[in-house]
């Protein structure tokens, strides 16, 4: 088939939403196989290509249970890009905490951990994955999503046509006395700036309010960084969607995450909308 296949690969951790992320797919016009060992990948796609009815997209599931598939994944996939395929590697993550909750809310067995306790299973299965993490083009940490958002994404980020598919811009807000986020492609901090959480009147109100965003963006260090960013970004998002990357994750950080980031990541959006891109803004411990 001229010009190749558009494959997905879906691969990670057991419970971190990879059977989500191949039910959208699959809801969207992709040919999905799950748990297709590594070694019948190109026989597959060989039967892809010569079916009478054209197959242009494919999304396969690809986890520990294909057996020997991790020595033989590394060639696998030199083998579909050099055949001229167009493949990207999704790995799915999620902490440790949000894993084990998941296994004892739906009392399901964990693959790998045998008759020992579910942490030990998702800690050896984290080992084992270790390589494919490694080889992924793009890492979806699902700890802070539920399902209805994870399908959500991927329909965003994957399910357009090749011809009006834009690049999907999430832009994050976050406190780092929480954790810093996983799965981010660009972070700043931006504890630099004056706090309103130190102003009385302001420490109860998040960066929504107008009281908060008119302390922020009042600032003369706020407006000289957001005037360097808008640069930035104006310079980098082109190239980062001219190589076909189909979502950055910029996310921004204050202490507590619900003051200085959240007015920037407004802010941001709102200088951005003008883009014509998507974008989707989640402000991650606003209410903590």
């Amino acid at each position: 088939m001229a010009g190749g296949l558009d494959i997905i690969i879906i691969t990670g951790l057991s419970g971190s939403g990879k059977s989500v992320a191949i039910r959208a797919l699959e809801d969207n016009g992709f040919f999905c196989v799950d748990n297709l060992p590594a070694l019948l990948i190109p026989k597959f796609i060989d039967l892809c290509q010569g079916y009478h009815e054209e197959i242009t997209r494919i999304a396969l599931g690809v986890d520990l249970r294909g057996g020997q598939f991790l020595r033989a994944w590394p060639d696998v996939l030199a083998e579909m890009r050099n055949a001229g395929h167009r493949v990207q590697v999704l790995f799915f993550d999620a902490s440790d905490e949000v894993l084990l909750r998941r296994f004892s809310e739906t009392r399901r067995p964990h693959p790998m951990a045998g008759e020992e306790p579910i942490q030990e299973g998702i800690l050896r299965e984290r080992q084992a994955l270790e390589g494919m993490r490694e080889l992924a083009d793009k890492i979806f940490d699902t700890s802070e999503m539920n399902v209805h958002e994870l399908k959500r994404e991927m329909e965003e980020s994957f399910c357009q046509s090749a011809s009006s598919r834009r690049m999907t811009l999430f832009l994050l807000s976050f406190g780092y006395k929480y954790g810093v986020p996983h799965g981010t492609d660009v972070i700043l901090d931006v504890r630099f700036l004056p706090n309103p959480h130190f102003v009385a009147s302001l420490r109860a109100k998040t960066g929504l309010e107008h009281e908060v965003k008119e302390y922020v963006l009042k600032n003369e260090e706020t407006r000289g960084f957001l005037k360097r960013l808008y640069k930035l970004l104006d310079f980098t998002l082109p190239l980062y969607e001219r190589e076909g990357k189909s979502s950055l994750t910029l996310a921004l950080g204050c202490t507590g995450g619900r003051h200085r980031s959240v007015v920037l990541i407004e802010e941001l959006q709102r200088q951005l909308a003008a883009r014509k891109i998507p974008i989707h803004v989640k402000h991650r411990d606003i209410s903590k």
